[in-house]
């Protein structure tokens, strides 16, 4: 089954691709590979939630930290498949690289990462699967929980 008809049977629409909030362009094709500036967890153009993830008290909690790190992922998606001429064009998903703003002490990075791979590998199969860095950070851009990049190959 082909990428589109994998969102189809989901029922996921690609968000429109995210206006940068910088000096940058949020998807670049070079040669046979597509990578993604960094996305954030937008809906509808505006940050779904703020703050740092954690156990205590005022965070973000994994499990929404890790829908946020999907929502993300999809806005990640989005641009890919813009600049690679449509979401069919992609052959694989080589590497997602996530940055969660955590509290000190939090370790659970590769868990909020997950919401990102899971998404990848529901839309693209096996070939969703792919290499990850989960980063713990201080602070992300506009105060979002998680951000996430991803690398592709085109088709």
């Amino acid at each position: 089954m082909t990428a589109s008809g994998r969102l189809a049977e989901l029922g996921i629409v690609l968000p429109a691709v995210a206006t940068p909030v910088g000096a940058y362009v949020p998807a670049i094709a070079y040669g046979t590979v597509v990578r993604t500036s960094g996305q954030l967890p937008l809906e509808g153009g505006v940050l779904r939630t703020t703050g740092l993830v954690g156990e205590g008290p005022g965070c973000v909690s994994i499990d929404d930290a890790a829908s946020c790190a999907r929502t993300a992922a999809l806005g990640a998606l989005a641009a890919l498949a813009e600049a690679a001429g449509g979401v069919d064009a992609i052959a694989r998903i080589v590497r997602v690289v996530g940055y969660v703003a955590s509290e000190p002490g939090f370790t659970g990075q590769a868990a909020v990462l997950n919401g990102a791979s899971t998404l990848m590998t529901d839309v693209f199969g096996e070939a969703g699967r792919h290499v990850r860095s989960a980063v713990g950070v201080v602070s992300l851009p506009l105060g979002a929980p998680v951000e996430v990049e991803v690398e592709a190959l085109l088709s």
